[in-house]
Order: C-alpha cells, then structure tokens, then sequence
C-alpha cells in the first residue's frame, strides 16, 4: 500500500508497506482523502520540537474521509463501501497515535472497531471535500464549546485557517451573535468573508478600532473595552493573550486551542480582577463529531470553500509546502485513486 512516513525536517519518504491483515474482529478502511493540519505543516517545515506527537519513522496525517474496504468475520456494524469518520484518539487502538493515525497513507486497520468510538458514519449529504475536514472541524468546534458561548453573545477568533474557521462557525451555531475573525493573510480573509463573517487583518488595520466599531464598547479593569465576551486563539501568538489579559472587557473568556510551544507569563492580576478566564481547549469529544455532522449536514455554511487545492497522494510533499503558504492557501487536501 502507499504510505508516507514523517523522516524529519523537510523530510517525508513516499514508499510501500504491506496491507495489514484483518482479525476476525477488525476493519480496514482506505483512505478517499486526507486533509493537511497545521501540525503537519509545523514538524514538515521545523521538526518534532513543536509541541506536535509525531514521531521520526512512523506513517503520519491524521485528517480524512474513508470507506470501509475490508471486514472481519466478527463484524457486523460495518459494511463494505460505506463512508466512515476514523476518530483519531481510539481508531488504532493507540491513544497516542492521534496525531499520526496515518491519513497520508493508503490503509489503515482499526482493531476491534465499534460503531460511533473508533468510527463514525458520514451521512450521504457530506461530500468527500466536506468529510475530510471532519477532524479540524472537531478540533475548532471543541474549542467554542470550551468557551460556554451563550446566545446572543459575541466573539472573536484569531486565525483563519480551518480550525479557527471551524470555531467560528461553531459559535455561530451555539448562538453567538456577532463573530469576528483576524489574521494577517488577506487570501483567507477574502474566504472568510464569503462565509458571512465580519473580517480584520491586524497587520493592516487597527484591530481596536475595528473592534470598537463593530462590538461596541463595554467596561474593562484597565479603561473601556471592545464588547467582545468569547475569545478564542487559533494562532499561538503570546500577544494575543497578552493583549486579552490587559485589555479585555470584565467577566470576559479566552480559549487557547494554538499551540503555543513556549511557555508565557501572565499578568494574574489583572485577570483576577477583571474576573475573565483562561481556558484550553485540546483534541475533541465524540459530542462534538455529532455536532460537526450537523453542522455539516445542514449546509448552512459553504465549507468546501475553504478547501482551495488537491493534490494527488504522489504529490504530497508540494502539498504541504503548498499549505505552508497562508498567503495563498487555506485548506489544501490529498486524493487517493
């Protein structure tokens, strides 16, 4: 079978391994296509000491719509040729291969599989492009529901790659009632926008300004705040915490899903007396792939959208230099013949 292993910096090996075989209680599911994540990108372009779990030598992608290809003789949930949702934390029977499930590679066995914990059925009104950003979207609708979003709330989120887009939609869906969303690529915002979104690239607007004039103004520790209830960071910039901390309206909460591989200190003081919080948001919960599917089933919002290239899997080294380029990617997706 094809498979991609992770060999380091700028180093991916494009070779052959066996098909697993299948036990009398295991499924084998073939990958239709596998979207790129930003830890793909981080320990593509910077190595392993970027806070990702993917190891030198193992097969690695963890983002993907699949079809079950084979069944074991035990088995009787499954069929052949139905879609399914692997979930990265159970479907190799290795919680820690999360992060390196193998979604860049052609099969994968998923020991003991169980309907719903190890895989999902995708409903026949999700697409292929849709399905395979199930897990991001996962990620991001885990970090709004980390925040406690409460209708009629507003919110802001850093970062428009898919798991900030993800979150946004989320607290759309959750009740928010204005979302706004930052970063510094004019490419992404442009999509974003699309979506229904308010937009602000920080890099060449005054954000306080913008905020200002689209959340209102509300009281804050440190002098008048933006009205902005809900943060989320995308990013993993130490100043968009900073800036929450010293500038954020009272009561005010902050979700952190960025990685941020390098510790920070923070100004307690004002946190406490402005009553906000500070709350991370990592991985998912199988509650948030019911909501992802609804979302997704809906079809209030065009999430094919955001994926803007493919590539075939021979072709996934330029995938993922082409990914690391926020100035003119946003989602870029793997397709398996």
């Amino acid at each position: 079978m094809k498979a991609a292993l992770y060999q380091g910096k700028k180093a991916i090996e494009l070779t052959d391994l066996p098909i697993p075989t299948v036990g009398p209680n295991d499924v084998l599911i073939k990958n239709i296509r596998a979207s790129i994540c930003g830890s793909d990108i981080a320990v593509y372009q910077h190595g392993t000491e970027t806070g990702h779990k993917i190891k030198l030598g193992m097969e690695f992608g963890h983002e993907m719509v699949s079809e079950i290809y084979q069944v074991g003789e035990n088995v009787t949930e499954f069929k052949v040729g139905e879609r399914v949702y692997p979930y990265p934390l159970y479907a190799r029977g290795d919680t820690s291969r999360a992060g390196s499930l193998g979604g860049f590679s052609e099969f994968i066995l998923v020991p003991n599989a169980t309907l719903d914990k190890q895989l999902y059925r995708i409903p026949k009104t999700i697409s292929n492009k849709t399905a395979a950003l199930i897990e991001p979207f996962t990620v991001g609708t885990h970090a709004a529901r980390q925040g406690q979003p409460k209708v009629g709330e507003n919110a802001i989120v850093f970062g428009a790659g898919t798991i900030g887009i993800a979150a946004a939609i989320a607290l759309k869906t959750f009740g928010c009632k204005k979302v706004m969303m930052v970063d510094l690529s004019d490419f992404r915002l442009d999509i974003v926008k699309n979506l229904g979104f308010e937009t602000c690239n920080s890099g060449k607007e005054d954000l306080q300004k913008r905020t200002f004039a689209y959340f209102g103004e509300a009281f804050g520790v440190n002098g008048t705040a933006a009205d902005i209830d809900l943060y989320v960071d995308a990013v993993g910039a130490p100043k968009i915490i900073d800036d929450f901390v010293q500038n954020a309206k009272l009561r005010s909460r902050f979700v952190v899903v960025g990685v941020h591989s390098a510790k920070q200190m923070i100004n307690l003081l004002d946190l406490t007396y402005a009553s906000k919080t500070i709350v991370g948001s990592g991985g998912y919960t199988p509650e948030d792939v019911t909501t992802v599917l609804q979302i997704m089933e809906s079809g209030k919002f065009t999430i094919e959208s955001i994926v803007t290239h493919e590539f075939a899997w021979d072709e996934l080294i330029l995938a993922i230099e082409t990914a690391s380029d926020t100035n003119q990617s946003l989602n870029v997706e793997v397709i398996y013949d």
